[in-house]
């Protein structure tokens, strides 16, 4: 029986390839290019080598993700579809609901625009401010990444703080043996999307260059929630010989959002779609400019500089978050008109420079890798809000009077790490590493609350030692068992530091928050047919930051104090495991057929404080992906289940209330289906999202782009061309 299937699907897969067949003579071999990738995968996800780019990875937990293998619908940068098949990923999904970037986190952290995550793209900053404002707003269109790597918290040494650890999406590049490449991709789909991606590239004498513009407005899910945005880069890279390239990079976005506002749980239920807002618009302009250099003096040795100032904004004028979802934006009876909105506006500014050398050396008689740097960043933020907007309803971003705060903050940092792979035999790896990040914070302006207006003034400087260490035994060429502790803290934000009461206090001794992220697996690939990777995690959060509610012991008056109030752990299970069942059966077989499955436990509490015993908010308990993927040289089609456990929106775990931040969110299942078929030069794609038109939310926000339930997109369809010349 299995060599009448194998015998079967053997055919089909040689009839779709035999038009590429290429007739060589008896008297040569043609071998096939070999590129080193620094990353071994199967079917598109793997994970990286022990070093690649001067930094070092062995003994972390990580995974690679090649966006090119999946069916996926990139239009719209779908996260679950495109990255999904990493264990124990939360995605915060309001890409229709005011935000053009999917928030992600791992291990029952945050989600929302990504603030645990260090997010990077070509290997630098791209979020706000990563110590004050650690938001994403800008992630490149997918149509434009080769391939996304993800390091947990282990990357807290090599790159910074940040808990949940390292995503860094990594550009397409020029061709190597063309002077010109043209790529188009045009897509349309349901709610009136239309994308269209360009790109161009080569390659000329010494100079590669690349660059994309990407087009897409799409009226939206629910009413209300159009956008458009223009996203765009370009790169250009001299490489005078084979040890030295230098170069420039861009990067910009710019958007126009509108918000159609929260639900109440009762407005969902009757209504998903339904929208309380006609008035809320917010736009993120985003600006990214990097230059490098690159430097090899030998094989063992690699040099690497990278400065990249980031220069970006973000705007919105709304019907501010008073009253709450149910306070309906509607006109007054008496006056005819709406109330005036809320203006607010946030200016970022972010110059960092990355210097980082890799060598290697013989030990003995077993070579180690020693890998370092240092960064120094300095980041000036300014937030403006509060301001009186307009009685209108269109982007208008003049205000009456005085901003009810204008704040200026600024963020020093210098960090000096470095990494060691000391190798045991031929096998065994221990990689100690050490971070010391020194940081400078200032809070200055004016906030004003109760008609009273508060000046603040503060100035922290602390110093962070982070020590860690990583293990990997490799019993065979393509396995590995592995292990990591690494410390890592989050830094107090902007926020935090903003007065908010006129009787209310920030604690002097405000520590940030502190931990460290301790993992172990066993991972590898079993010849070309089974990718797997089996693990378990144990995160400690210390010093997380609240509000409680105190009495002056003098005065019997009750204030409010923003203070460090608790701890949390959150530990579980991590696992990926893909088998290909036509490989299996026939390893020649030029198609395959292949089931994954990527699940997470995670048991995420507070174990000290008022919500003692408690779950963490946002924090799943189950994150469970399963998929089938069928392809060949021409045909490949991916059916993926999403089942994402239940969580709570606050800390305090309660089911319903009129906070619209806290309350129940449930658990949810769905269906994606896509697929590509390729002729020649071109590709042609379709697919359904939300198969079932599920109605399910992932977030409950007290403010914009709410406030309330924020409703996740129900079911779609998209189809587009792809074409290069």
């Amino acid at each position: 029986m299995n060599k009448i299937f194998t015998s079967l699907f053997t055919s089909f897969c040689f009839l779709s390839v035999s038009a590429q067949q290429v007739k060589v003579s008896d008297s040569a071999i043609i071998l096939k290019e070999i590129t080193v990738t620094g990353y071994k995968t199967v079917n598109g996800v793997g994970h990286l080598m022990e070093s690649k780019d001067g930094i070092i990875y062995a003994g972390k937990k990580n995974e690679v993700i090649l966006v090119d293998s999946l069916d996926a619908n990139k239009a719209i940068n779908n996260t679950r579809q495109i990255l999904g098949r990493i264990p124990g990923l939360n995605i915060v999904e309001t890409e229709s609901g005011g935000f053009t970037a999917n928030g992600i986190a791992t291990r029952g952290l945050n989600p929302i625009q990504s603030i645990e995550m260090n997010t990077r793209q070509n290997g630098y900053n791209i979020s706000a401010d990563i110590f004050g404002y650690n938001e994403a707003y800008y992630i490149p269109p997918m149509e434009a990444v080769s391939r996304i790597e993800m390091v947990r918290g282990a990357s807290s040494l090599q790159f910074g703080s940040q808990f949940g650890g390292l995503v860094n999406y990594v550009t397409k590049d020029a061709p190597a043996d063309k002077p010109v490449e043209f790529n188009t991709s045009q897509t349309v789909g349901s709610f009136g999307l239309f994308n269209s991606f360009n790109s161009i590239g080569g390659n000329y004498k010494k100079i590669n260059y690349y660059g994309f513009l990407q087009y897409r407005y799409i009226d939206g899910y629910r009413p209300n929630s159009r956008q458009w945005q223009l996203s765009g880069f370009g790169k250009i890279q001299y490489k005078p010989s084979a040890k030295i390239n230098a170069g420039v990079e861009y990067s910009l976005l710019r958007n126009k959002l509108k918000m159609p506002g929260g639900l109440t749980d009762s407005m969902f239920e009757v209504n998903p779609k339904a929208s309380t807002r006609a008035r809320n618009w917010l736009k993120s302009p985003w600006n990214v400019l990097t230059a490098f250099a690159n430097f090899v003096p030998s094989s063992n040795t690699t040099i690497s500089l990278k400065t990249t100032y980031l220069f970006s904004s973000r705007s919105l004028v709304w019907r501010n978050e008073n009253g709450g979802p149910e306070a309906l934006d509607e006109t007054d009876p008496v006056t005819g008109t709406f109330i005036p909105r809320e203006v607010g506006r946030e200016d970022m500014h972010n110059l960092t420079t990355e210097l980082r050398f890799s060598n290697s050396y013989l030990l003995g008689k077993q070579k180690s890798t020693v890998a370092g740097g240092v960064r120094y960043s300095y980041a000036w933020f300014k937030r403006q809000g509060g301001g009186e907007g307009t009685t209108n309803s269109d982007f208008d971003l003049s205000i009456t009077g005085d901003w009810g705060y204008n704040l200026d903050f600024t963020t020093t940092n210098i960090a000096p790490f470095v990494e060691n792979i000391f190798r045991i035999g031929d096998k065994f790896t221990v990689t100690p590493g050490f971070r010391l990040e020194y940081l400078v914070s200032t809070a200055k302006g004016y906030k004003t609350t109760d008609t009273i207006k508060q000046f603040p003034d503060e100035s922290r400087t602390r110093t962070f030692p982070l020590f860690g260490i990583g293990l990997e035994y490799k019993p065979s060429h393509n396995t590995s068992i592995y292990g990591n502790l690494s410390q890592a803290y989050r830094p107090i934000d902007y926020s935090q530091l903003e007065p908010f009461g006129v009787a209310s206090k920030i604690d002097p001794n405000l520590k940030d928050a502190k931990g460290f992220n301790t993992d172990a697996g066993y991972r590898g690939i079993i010849k070309n047919f089974l990718n797997f990777d089996l693990g378990v995690f144990y995160l400690a959060y210390n010093n997380r930051i609240g509000v409680l509610v105190q009495t002056d012991p003098l005065t019997g008056n009750t204030y409010s104090v923003r203070k460090n109030i608790a701890n949390s752990v959150h530990k579980g299970i991590e696992s990926y495991i893909e088998f290909n069942l036509l490989k299996y059966l026939n390893a020649k077989s030029e198609c395959g057929l292949s089931i994954f499955n990527s699940f997470a436990y995670i048991n995420a509490k507070y174990t000290t404080g008022e919500f003692k015993g408690n779950r963490v908010e946002a924090a799943a308990k189950t994150i469970n992906r399963i998929g089938l993927i069928f392809n060949s040289k021409q045909i490949s089609t991916t059916f993926q289940v999403n089942s994402v456990g239940d969580a709570y929106g606050d800390a305090s775990n309660v089911k319903s209330s009129p906070d619209p931040i806290a309350g129940y969110i449930p658990a949810y299942t769905v269906l994606d289906l896509s697929a590509t078929y390729k002729f020649r030069n071109y590709s042609f794609k379709i697919g359904a999202n939300n198969l079932t038109d599920k109605a399910y939310f992932t977030r409950r926000t007290d403010e914009y782009p709410g406030p309330g339930i924020i409703p996740s997109i129900g079911r779609s369809i998209y189809i587009g061309i792809s074409a290069q010349f």
